[in-house]
């Protein structure tokens, strides 16, 4: 009886290869290989579902047409892949396995690169690789959820048409999905969404669509949504709750491990909004290789996820920030918490600084410029590396977007930059304590200096590059033993974002009756700075002080002293040198800005003057 039973199951697991044969020939037959991205040693037999989910090449749809395949594929799956994880956390993920298999993405989406980093593989240590979803057609990984979602509607389903609503990737990927197949669609926007978003749905869209701008945010919007379902009975496509978008997603998942059959990946990153795509690549890469760490990353003013697993059930979150907007979802589903629960081995958060400092690292290793939502598995991912101490591994981030508004790059520009340090100093209110101060720090990079005279020991807001975490300490070390009081103000959200504007404001009138102000252009290249300052007569205080890099070629600083009227000939000496050395300047003594926000208001006097020994302005510039 025994012989009999294993050679029974002999004949079903020979069945089920030569099923799973016949349907990769069958994909052979109708996919164009993609032989320049297969290794050369890659095995060219495809006999068994490991082989064909891990080895094959690159975008590997099988069509299983038949229930009776589908059983096939399953028999295989459990005699041939580690279904270990499986069967202790998920006996029935071998149904999404299934989908994701069979979703039909690639009717729209292209098989995106796994592109090696060498510069943050450089700076983690570990061997690291961006899934480029920017290389979708609508620039990020949400075409795939929702056409595979829409693809597998019914034939009634579409002719009553779809809806959705979104302010975001979501909805240009249901746009571009309806156009292609050709399907009527109402799309749902808040009437506060920018501009250049709502021109992108609109371009994807066919004649048979409409985007509607209502309400003014998401939930006024989905509260229509809701409406046009009901009295048109249109379908709904959810931007990652519903099982097809899932699979969707997982598709990526399914790339990974086609594209890196030499490698031994150890951890995929993965961002987080609603959690679709942590819960289809986590499914798939823990179904079929649950020795990979799938690790998801949400913004740490957005953390939807992070709440709902520590809690242990989904949570809505009253409010969440909207830098990284691609991902700020205040409650995540039902379906994908479930998901994720079993297959994230952990979620971490990074700070709006990290996802900046990640879109910098990603465009100097891509030449692509990242949305903040788009970046968050690589932020995430270093800060992983960082915190574990991880070296020598392979580690894969999933670059989600570069749906990036022109208008933010700007801010993140202005805090992509981890290795400048922002700090406060005092210094004394004297000729040549400027100098003194900057001495401490050169040669290290100044980037940022506001400073304005107010009579007492002055605080100045600056920042500099450190070469390190330990050349960072040395400099502070260094001003507070000359008693300069040195203060790091790198964690100070106020002073980022809103103090470094308003620093110096109006000077006493006592202190600015001799007072010229000058705008100066300067070559941007190390010692600029300090031949400006070392030029200046020790006669002349600097009474005021704003310099900001930019990355530009020049430098641009506006700086008022305080000049004697002996002293004029001496203030034209000085400006002529600087012209020989090529910087440029002009005189700001009688611009209307200077009076109205940085002086402090006097009543005029008897001869009709407001600062009687406010010497005239040199009426000339260097150009």
């Amino acid at each position: 009886a025994a012989a009999a039973a294993a050679a029974a199951a002999a004949q079903r697991r020979s069945a089920a290869r030569r099923a799973m044969l016949s349907a990769c020939r069958r994909w052979r037959a109708t996919t164009r290989p993609c032989a320049a991205r297969v290794p050369a040693r890659t095995p060219r037999r495809p006999l068994t579902a490991a082989a064909c989910a891990v080895t094959r090449r690159p975008a590997f749809p099988l069509r299983l047409q038949t229930a009776a395949e589908r059983r096939q594929l399953s028999a295989v799956v459990v005699d041939y892949v580690d279904t270990s994880w499986l069967q202790k956390n998920s006996p029935t993920g071998i149904n999404y396995l299934s989908l994701i298999l069979n979703a039909k993405v690639y009717d729209v989406c292209k098989q995106t690169e796994l592109h090696v980093a060498p510069k943050l593989s450089d700076r983690t240590g570990n061997r690291v690789f961006l899934k480029r979803e920017d290389q979708q057609p609508v620039y990020s990984f949400k075409l795939r959820g929702a056409y595979n979602r829409i693809v597998h509607l019914s034939p009634e389903e579409r002719a009553k048409g779809i809806c959705a609503c979104s302010a975001g990737n979501h909805a240009q990927g249901v746009a571009y999905s309806a156009s292609a197949l050709d399907i009527s669609a109402k799309i749902f926007m808040p009437r506060t969404t920018p501009q250049i978003k709502v021109d992108a749905v609109r371009s994807y869209a066919n004649s048979k669509s409409e985007v509607i701008l209502v309400g003014d945010n998401y939930d006024e919007a989905y509260a229509a949504t809701a409406a046009c379902m009901e009295a048109e009975g249109r379908v709904l496509v959810h931007p990652f709750n519903d099982p097809h978008v899932i699979a969707g997603q997982g598709t990526i998942g399914q790339e990974i491990l086609a594209q890196t059959t030499q490698e031994e990946v150890d951890v995929v990153f993965c961002c987080i909004g609603g959690g679709g795509l942590a819960s289809g690549v986590g499914m798939f890469l823990k179904s079929v290789k649950p020795s990979i760490k799938v690790v998801g990353v949400e913004a740490s003013d957005a953390p939807s996820m992070k709440a709902s697993l520590d809690a242990g059930h989904v949570v809505e979150l009253p409010s969440v920030g909207l830098f990284a907007d691609g991902a700020a979802v205040r409650k995540v589903g039902d379906e994908t918490f479930r998901l994720c629960d079993m297959v994230l081995d952990e979620v971490v958060t990074v700070s709006t600084d990290e996802i900046c400092a990640a879109i910098k690292a990603s465009f100097i290793d891509t030449r692509v410029v990242l949305e903040p939502a788009g970046a968050l598995g690589v932020a995430g991912m270093v800060k992983y590396a960082e915190a574990k101490g991880l070296t020598g591994k392979t580690l894969v981030a999933i670059a989600s977007g570069a749906n990036m508004d022109f208008d933010r790059l700007r801010f993140v520009s202005e805090r992509a930059d981890t290795s400048e340090t922002l700090i406060s100093v005092e210094i004394p209110e004297r000729a040549g304590s400027f100098i003194e101060l900057y001495r401490h720090i050169y040669p290290r990079n100044v980037t940022e200096f506001s400073y304005r005279i107010c009579g007492s020991a002055a605080s100045i807001f600056m920042s500099f590059q450190a070469a390190s975490p330990e050349d960072k300490e040395e400099v502070l070390a260094g001003l507070s033993r000359a008693g300069f009081s040195p203060m790091d103000l790198g964690d100070n959200e106020l002073a980022k974002t809103h103090g470094r504007h308003l620093v110096g404001g109006r000077a006493p009138a006592r202190l600015t009756e001799e007072e010229v102000l000058f705008r100066f252009e300067f070559p941007e290249r190390p010692g600029s700075l300090l031949r400006f300052l070392e030029a200046l007569p020790s006669a002349f205080n600097v009474s005021l002080f704003h310099y900001r890099s930019h990355g530009a070629d020049v430098g641009r600083v506006l700086a008022a002293m305080q000049v004697p009227a002996k002293d004029r000939a001496k203030l034209r000496e000085y400006l002529e040198y600087l012209t020989s050395k090529g910087y440029s300047w002009r005189e700001e003594t009688e611009n209307e800005v200077y009076g109205h926000f940085l002086l402090e208001p006097v009543e005029v006097n008897t001869s009709g003057r407001s600062r009687p020994r406010k010497p005239p302005p040199l009426t000339f510039s260097s150009v």
